[in-house]
């Protein structure tokens, strides 16, 4: 059923159902701890909602190619419409398509594995952008709308697209499932102890919920879960398992707090939920989109063979 996928690999099936044996114990202990305060009702919301996609992600990473890059490209279109719903431009077909269209191409260079033909398509989606307005003959709020429509794709589809560019890497797939587990521990176990654990706001004018310290020691528990887990990388020394923490962990907030910035600026939080959890689709991409490239181009630096 899954020949020539990763699920050939006792090593995939194994490390799939240690992560989900984690997230399944990490689920009743915060459900116990919800009642506590906040920050465990926000905790045990992410995890539900892992619990029940986990299974499906790891059986859809496993298959074989294409269909692990096509997952990748149907989850940064469907995260790039929720972006245009956000800022108010889904009616606005032509940017949308052009946002989608530029998508597809990140895919098949990844497929294809043309490196140079996915770096060249952020120009091609500004290019076709800016025809938009020569196209419809009309100029109000274009420069707005080119504006958005290439954050949108840089942020969702080139930065996040990265992950396929991982899956081409030594164990990529073992690299992508280590860097959703080490973002996703950061993220909740920052939340889960911020009414414990300081008092000084990162961002408070942006976020009220996260704090200095809670950040600081999630930090030192995701840095200690990217060595625990090490195995999932290419080479276990630690430089490579130390860069992967402090990547997850740095990049992931930075990305978060940026899509945050977006959502507060147009007054919009959700635009619709994510399976049983907090927020929507958005909120688990938007830790990729800073560390997915930031990643990529460390463990390209690292490499023996760069």
């Amino acid at each position: 059923m899954f020949s020539g996928g990763a699920w050939d690999s006792p090593i995939y099936r194994q490390t799939a159902l240690i992560v989900l044996a984690f997230i399944f114990v990490s689920g009743i202990f915060v459900y116990f701890m919800r009642k506590k305060n906040y920050y465990f009702v926000v905790s045990w919301a992410s995890i539900k909602s892992w619990l029940f996609v986990a299974p499906f992600l790891f059986l859809a990473l496993g298959l074989p190619e294409p269909l692990p890059i096509i997952l990748l490209t149907t989850i940064a279109i469907y995260g790039a419409k929720a972006y245009f719903q956000i800022m108010g431009m889904f009616h606005r077909s032509y940017f949308v398509m052009i946002c989608y269209a530029g998508i597809l191409a990140l895919g098949y260079g990844i497929y294809s594995n043309h490196t140079n033909f996915y770096n060249l398509t952020p120009m091609m989606v500004l290019g076709g952008a800016c025809l938009v307005p020569l196209a419809r003959n009309n100029f109000r709020r274009m420069i707005q709308y080119i504006a958005l429509t290439n954050l949108g794709f840089v942020f969702l589809g080139w930065s996040f697209m990265h992950l396929g560019l991982i899956l081409r890497l030594d164990n990529g797939i073992y690299q992508v499932m280590y860097l959703i587990i080490l973002t996703e521990i950061c993220d909740n176990t920052t939340l889960a102890i911020s009414r414990y654990v300081g008092k000084r706001k990162l961002f408070d004018g942006i976020d009220h919920k996260r704090n200095l310290e809670a950040f600081l020691v999630s930090t030192v528990i995701t840095i200690a879960t990217a060595g625990a887990m090490r195995q999932l990388l290419p080479d276990r020394s630690e430089i490579y398992w130390l860069s992967s923490g402090l990547v997850a962990a740095f990049g992931g907030l930075i990305g978060d707090m940026v899509m945050t910035v977006l959502r507060k600026d147009v007054g919009v939080k959700v635009v619709s939920g994510f399976v049983l959890g907090r927020g929507d689709f958005l909120h688990r991409m938007d830790r990729m989109i800073f560390v997915a490239p930031i990643y990529y181009y460390i463990m390209l630096y690292l490499s023996p063979a760069a």
